[in-house]
């Protein structure tokens, strides 16, 4: 899978089915994903399980896919066109 980058580049990635990830590992993921920008959920009403469940739910109805990119050998979550 090659995806564009917003300056024009080109990124190579591989899409994840998240079935084939341990539930556990999963939850983890999330978890990182929805704190890495520090955000303390707690103030805005909701909590992190709350959010973790919000991307469980994205994820199942397609909304929201993993993909591995390869140079950075980390996984992300994009937004499914």
């Amino acid at each position: 899978m090659t995806q564009d980058k917003p300056d024009g580049q080109q990124e190579d990635g591989l899409n994840i089915p998240y079935q084939q990830i341990n539930p556990d590992t999963l939850r983890k993921m999330i978890q990182e994903f929805v704190t890495r920008d520090g955000a303390d959920w707690d103030e805005v009403g909701c909590t992190l399980e709350d959010k973790v469940e919000q991307v469980l739910r994205q994820l199942r109805s397609a909304k929201v896919k993993i993909v591995f990119d390869l140079a950075s050998q980390s996984a992300n979550f994009v937004v499914c066109r």
